[in-house]
């Protein structure tokens, strides 16, 4: 009886791998190369649509739509991300995140899974020479013969956007 006693005063962790450590993640894909950021942050997958450009905005924020009366600015991660020149069709996402304190939309070329991570199987980030081209991953597992990355979508996400999504956010109110 003792031994139930104490099993039953046990936090359990929801979510962690039997190694104790685990998170899921959103797992998707920027060209040719497979990323994966914190599910929490997560609020919507929908495909891309027309959005409503905003003048002078930098090449890599699309502009804003209209959810159930809420204005998202949509962030083209690619761009972001350094690809200039993504195409848009039918199979282009848009995963609508919580992030920097507002709802973010960020374009991806697909979305694949939700994976576990757990913590010992993140490897760091590789030294690319200058800590500002690494800040934003976290660092890279191993799932199923791929490679994640594994991003800190608030840090993939530079000071200058957030002050551009508060210009977007105060042009076009809900």
């Amino acid at each position: 009886m003792n031994g139930m006693h104490q099993s039953q005063d046990k936090p359990r962790r929801i979510g962690a791998s039997s190694k104790g450590s685990g998170r899921e993640c959103l797992a998707f894909v920027l060209g040719s190369e497979h990323y994966a950021i914190d599910l929490l942050r997560v609020q919507q997958i929908r495909g891309y649509s027309h959005v409503t450009h905003i003048a002078n905005a930098p090449e890599h924020i699309k502009g804003v739509v209209n959810l159930r009366g809420v204005i998202v600015p949509i962030l083209d991660l690619r761009i972001r991300l350094g690809n200039d020149s993504p195409t848009y069709n039918d199979q282009t996402i848009v995963i609508v995140l919580n992030v920097l304190r507002r709802v973010v939309g960020v374009v991806v070329d697909a979305v694949s899974d939700v994976v576990e991570i757990a913590a010992e199987d993140v490897m760091p980030p590789p030294r690319l020479g200058a800590a500002a081209l690494t800040e934003h991953i976290v660092g890279v597992a191993s799932r199923d013969e791929r490679m994640l990355i594994v991003l800190d979508i608030e840090r993939a996400l530079s000071d200058e956007d957030a002050r551009q999504l508060d210009l977007v956010a105060t042009a076009h109110p809900a």
